[in-house]
């Protein structure tokens, strides 16, 4: 029960974490994602048989506790934005904003709960739920601010990249035809080197 609480979660604040990207292109002047019908919390919109169903389910499965998933991708058209590099940038990052704005006010309620449950059990084992919450939507934040292609991080960072390092940024964006490979090793290699991120933000928001 709680393994299919976990991927629910994940899929819907996933979701959330796409119609961001979404809102935020619709802001900067790009209605592509409106006119294919992704700024809707309608899940059908958005799941990816894969990466929203099988892929979560499976890992679930394995030992080591990681559940990883995707929904589908908010599409948008640079050519629509004035700085297509600086928009992108915005755009991206308001996928992990958007999941890291969840855990921040859910870590409010939270930490609200001690005072208004006075024994109920029920609200107790909200507060457990409430958590889990908080903690799933820290790490979709922080793994998509992973500078590795696709994942937001990527395009965060581009502008941030002075054009004289031309060839370094050419190599960046070539990483693009070789990102998932990567991706797929960190997730099980490079997740230690972000984990204490992860945990310190948990602890700092839950007050654990």
């Amino acid at each position: 029960m709680a393994t299919l609480f976990a991927v629910i979660v994940l899929v819907f604040s996933a979701i959330l974490h796409e119609i961001s990207h979404g809102f935020v292109a619709e802001k900067l002047g790009d209605p592509t994602a409106r006119l294919a019908g992704r700024l809707t919390l309608n899940p059908l919109k958005h799941l990816d048989p894969f990466g929203s169903v099988i892929l979560p389910l499976l890992l679930s499965l394995l030992p080591g506790g990681i559940i990883f998933g995707w929904a589908k991708p908010v599409p948008y058209n640079p050519f629509n934005l004035k700085n297509p590099e600086k928009g992108a940038a915005l755009i991206a990052l308001a996928g992990p904003a958007s999941n890291l704005l969840i855990a921040a006010v859910l870590s409010v309620v939270y930490r609200l709960i001690p005072f208004v449950a006075a024994g109920n059990q029920a609200l107790l084992i909200t507060g457990d739920l409430i958590s889990a919450v908080v903690l799933i939507n820290i790490v979709l934040g922080i793994f998509n601010l992973v500078p590795i292609p696709p994942l937001d991080g990527a395009k965060v960072i581009l502008p941030l990249i002075p054009d004289r390092a031309g060839n370094f940024k050419r190599f960046f964006y070539d990483q693009n035809q070789y990102g998932w490979l990567l991706l797929i090793v960190f997730v099980f290699i490079g997740l230690p080197l972000i984990s204490p991120v992860i945990l310190g933000l948990y602890h700092l928001l839950i007050g654990a």
